[in-house]
């Protein structure tokens, strides 16, 4: 073998590596994370744009404590990853990484992140960000998750928790319209997570896990599926009830809910798995939307 065969070799196992890191962050999901962050700090200034250096350094440290937060999941439940579908072809369930590896980059990216919120954004917002960790990595996955079908609806918390971070780097403070964003997120996540759980249930009940369409069966979870759409919408009606935002958001939020109240009726009507599918991809496009309303609402008062 030469040295270009063993230079090949080492490159494609190096690339395999890196991909590997890469998905241990969940990088779809915490996009969406990222995102709802980014909005949350533009909608922080009441006028004009946020300064551009703040947003870069908040985001970037967001971004790398929801990574390692991700990784911290993978490793705990790694053992369940491995029983599901879903999730086996994961990093550490497929042997690409150890748990020391990925326990070791958890740290150096949470580090890396914590640090970079507490010395070039605030405190404040580095407290809240390492209070997220806790309540996702810990909280959630090692508490909620594997003891009590209620999981989602308490551990959503801190999913919840992203344009508050975002709102708290530019200002330094949490106020009442950034809570009203927390609360958007806080409801919409028991009906995506279910719609996800529904079609995913024989792999829930294989690993283990008490989800809600495991212990409480199907017909139960979608009738709360539609509860908390209601409930959902709502909510997604205060911010323009407290003159957060104005008619262009409010327009907006009566369409998407209106939608996604058909896929909760048409879920507990006539359940089927592909209906379960879209449903959980629209409530993605739902959150993204309301948010991106939002934003655009915010420059057009």
């Amino acid at each position: 073998m030469n040295g270009s065969q063993l230079e090949s070799r080492h490159g494609v196992s190096l690339l395999q590596k890196l991909q590997a890191y890469l998905a241990l962050t969940k990088l779809r999901v915490n996009t969406l994370i990222v995102f709802c962050a980014i909005i949350g700090m533009f909608l922080a200034v009441p006028a004009g744009l946020p300064p551009a250096a703040l947003v870069l350094a908040a985001t970037l440290g967001i971004a790398a404590v929801a990574g390692a937060a991700a990784a911290i999941n993978c490793l705990i439940e790694q053992r369940i990853d491995a029983k599901m579908a879903r999730t086996r072809a994961r990093p550490l369930p497929r042997g690409q990484l150890s748990s020391q590896e990925t326990l070791l980059f958890s740290a150096i990216l949470g580090g890396a992140g914590l640090s970079l919120l507490y010395h070039a954004v605030n405190p404040l917002t580095m407290w809240l960000t390492l209070a997220t960790f806790v309540g996702y990595a810990v909280i959630y996955t090692v508490l909620l998750k594997p003891n009590t079908p209620q999981n989602i609806v308490i551990g959503g918390a801190s999913g919840a928790m992203p344009p508050v971070l975002g709102w708290a780097a530019m200002t330094g403070e949490v106020s009442s319209d950034a809570c009203l964003l927390f609360l958007i997120i806080f409801t919409w996540t028991p009906p995506h997570f279910w719609a996800l759980a529904l079609y995913r249930t024989k792999d829930y009940a294989a690993a283990g896990l008490p989800m809600l369409p495991v212990t409480h069966g199907s017909r139960f979870t979608r009738l709360h599926v539609l509860l908390y759409t209601f409930i959902l919408t709502g909510v997604t009606l205060l911010p323009f009830a407290s003159h957060m935002a104005g008619m262009v958001y409010l327009i907006s939020s009566l369409a998407l809910n209106a939608v996604f109240i058909a896929y909760a009726i048409a879920l507990l009507r006539n359940y089927s798995d592909d209906l379960a599918k879209r449903t959980f991809r629209f409530s993605i496009l739902y959150l993204s939307l309301i948010f991106a309303a939002l934003l655009v609402d915010h420059y057009l008062k």
